[in-house]
């Protein structure tokens, strides 16, 4: 299903059939302020298990971020970090970028795997954050590289509905987006590192 969105005006009904779907377990294609996505209900297994059989992975290697629609909920996925770390946090998001934060124990758990850390995102665009908001708890999110040698990721909503239409439960179109990624910075160590230069430049 391909579902038109308008990101300055979200329909009261098309997020719900989004919500709805997430909650039963589906896998969405979604936009972020960078490149499209898959995303899923952090709480559904099913929907980890599908993630990581579309990229290609077992989920217990699997990489995936975390997308929050604020700080707020932080400390329930990570362990503390200093305040150097949140003001660099709450400096650069909603925004660009992919944080990697020492996890706590709950990742494992949710991850199915032995996760020490954990890139969280909140992206700067009302889709994702609305999703998160109405869902109540942060969703499974897995970038989606373009089978062409020219571009790395596919900015085009219909061409991912015709790729991935059959492979997921839902195609979110919020018109084309960037083919730049996120910029990775790793907090992890309490240091910070850049670890990919992507659409972000980092506020200090």
């Amino acid at each position: 299903m391909l579902l038109k969105i308008y990101p300055d005006n979200l329909a009261p009904r098309s997020m719900q059939i989004i919500y709805e779907c997430l909650m039963d377990g589906g896998v969405i294609i979604y936009p972020t302020d960078t490149v499209y996505s898959f995303g899923g209900n952090s709480m559904s297994m099913k929907a980890l298990d599908k993630i990581a059989s579309l990229k290609g992975i077992k989920k217990e290697k699997a990489n995936f971020s975390l997308i929050f629609n604020d700080l707020t909920q932080l400390s329930n996925y990570t362990r503390p970090f200093d305040k150097h770390t949140f003001k660099i946090l709450k400096k650069n998001l909603p925004g660009p970028f992919t944080f990697i934060l020492e996890a706590n124990n709950q990742i494992p758990k949710l991850f199915q795997n032995k996760k020490k850390s954990i890139g969280i995102r909140i992206p700067d665009h009302p889709v994702p954050i609305e999703i998160v908001r109405m869902l109540g708890h942060p969703m499974f999110s897995a970038s989606i590289h373009a089978d062409d040698t020219v571009i790395e990721y596919e900015t085009d909503p219909e061409i991912l509905h015709d790729d991935w239409g059959g492979f997921v439960d839902l195609v979110i179109d919020a018109g084309y987006s960037g083919n730049i990624a996120s910029t990775v910075v790793d907090c992890s160590s309490g240091e910070l590192e850049i670890l990919r230069e992507g659409k972000g430049e980092l506020s200090y």
